[in-house]
């Protein structure tokens, strides 16, 4: 471990007793804030959707469900099923980070407004893959065959994250760019009846403290206040009433955003970018920044609950459960302002006070210059239920060797390790949570040499692996027995868990 000491052991120590002690510290306050305008005060609902599927980053506006269904295996072994090659940009193809799919099971009011090819309208049980590639296009597929069920959306510019269909069920889809390759950059709404792009939102804002325009954060939509709320690398947070006009009949929608944009500016943080997905409970919306600062947005009152000093860069996106009454969010910070090598923070903190219930620490690596590989917590954590309801479980990147990562699963009461998995290569590709209908519980694990494993969540021991060929930085979403996700290979790939 000497890389982690000599002339940053100083700096390091501070960042940690820094930490440590807001365990026992009230949250502070915002340096600064304003919103662009008002908007109306909203709560979300307790359940995100109704629709059967996967329809954002993570599932649920607590990002903590990346998986719908059950998954019966008896062999514990991801099989490859399909594979989908995808075009090219200057990035490659396939997926990056975070680069989860939506999967939706769609009505058959809204299928036949959609202008899916007419075998897939006919089809029982049809279920659609959306997936944005890095090529610049995103790709509608069907989840059984891997395929195509329309032409894809060509968007242009690279895209890194996640996409989200309207928790509705509606066929509106939100895209955020993530490179400006053809010099513009921002997020779109589009019609999912034509494809047809309904509204455009540029991230080169003068309004923004930060010029740099990407959208890596995947939205959620209130389907019963009809807005938006979504997180920009300009550093603004974006609540949006949509407006939408919806006609089955005339199989037309159409939407006419108001948008509220909120900027702020907290103690010794200079960095505003929000790359995680926001996570939203009730009215409580929550996400950190590249400075690693954690805040707490109410949006009845449209003010900063509270906010957590500036750690380090931040993009795994939080994850909340709710324990009598109090939403607990469970986070971690990556190695990246600290160099070359430092400690990665997992925390739970009080969603209402942002008090810290409990810290840990582990010592990653992290790669910098002018194409970083940061190490630490890039993956967005797996909540556990059923039978692994006690814990909830991390995967860090370049811990131990500089190509090596953790999986650790901790006690959410106590914040005590319960298990942890030495990996042989980092990932950067967040944990998916997949259960038996009798409650028994496996992790759905991708990394960087492309292999995709199933883990028992109970003990961490790795049941049965399949490799794609390439590294996976993006998330896989499940449905039923089937996982979908994308490499850095140029490939989407149909895994069947069997």
């Amino acid at each position: 471990m000497k890389a982690f000491l000599g002339k940053r052991s100083l700096s390091l120590l501070l960042l940690s007793l820094m930490l440590l002690v807001q365990g026992t510290a009230e949250a502070q306050s915002i340096i600064s804030y304003k919103w662009s305008q008002l908007p109306k005060p909203q709560q979300f609902p307790e359940v995100y959707t109704e629709v059967e599927g996967v329809l954002t980053f993570r599932g649920s506006s607590e990002r903590s469900a990346p998986a719908f269904g059950t998954t019966e295996m008896k062999q514990f072994k991801p099989v490859i099923a399909w594979n989908k090659a995808t075009k090219k940009s200057s990035w490659g193809g396939g997926a990056g980070w975070t680069g989860q799919p939506a999967i939706v099971k769609w009505s058959p009011e809204v299928l036949k407004t959609m202008n899916v090819k007419a075998k897939f309208l006919k089809k029982p049980g049809f279920t659609e893959v959306i997936y944005a590639s890095l090529d610049g296009n995103v790709y509608f597929l069907d989840l059984q065959t891997g395929e195509e069920t329309r032409s894809p959306i060509k968007i242009g510019n690279p895209i890194k994250g996640s996409v989200s269909v309207d928790a509705r069920g509606y066929p509106l889809l939100y895209v955020g760019e993530g490179i400006p390759e053809k010099g513009t950059i921002g997020f779109s709404l589009f019609s999912l009846t034509n494809q047809k792009r309904l509204y455009y939102m540029s991230g080169k804002d003068p309004y923004a403290k930060r010029t740099w325009g990407a959208f890596d954060s995947s939205a959620l939509f209130n389907r019963e206040e009809d807005t938006l709320v979504v997180g920009g690398e300009n550093g603004l947070f974006f609540n949006i009433k949509l407006n939408t006009a919806f006609n089955p009949a005339q199989k037309s929608i159409k939407v006419s955003p108001v948008v509220s944009k909120y900027r702020y500016q907290i103690a010794g943080n200079s960095y505003q970018g929000i790359e995680n997905s926001v996570a939203v409970y009730r009215n409580l919306a929550f996400f950190a920044d590249n400075g690693g600062s954690l805040q707490a947005m109410d949006l009845e009152k449209n003010v900063p609950l509270w906010t957590l000093p500036a750690s380090d860069d931040t993009d795994a996106s939080i994850v909340i459960e709710q324990e009598e009454g109090v939403p607990y969010l469970y986070t971690g910070t990556e190695v990246d302002k600290q160099g070359i090598g430092g400690y990665s923070f997992l925390r739970k903190i009080n969603g209402l006070t942002g008090k810290v219930v409990w810290t840990r620490k582990y010592p990653c690596f992290s790669l910098l210059g002018e194409h970083p590989v940061n190490g630490g917590l890039l993956a967005t954590p797996a909540l556990g239920k059923k039978e692994i309801g006690h814990m909830v479980i991390f995967t860090l990147a370049r811990h131990g060797t500089f190509k090596g990562g953790l999986m650790v699963a901790v006690d959410k009461k106590s914040g005590k390790e319960l298990w942890k998995l030495p990996m042989k290569n980092y990932s950067w590709s967040s944990p998916v949570d997949v259960y038996s209908e009798a409650g028994k519980a496996y992790i759905v694990q991708a990394d960087s040499v492309g292999n995709v494993s199933i883990v028992s969540a109970i003990d961490g021991k790795v049941r049965g692996t399949a490799n794609v060929g390439a590294n996976v930085e993006s998330s896989p979403a499940v449905f039923g027995d089937y996982a979908v996700v994308a490499s850095r290979g140029g490939k989407i790939f149909g895994l069947k868990l069997q």
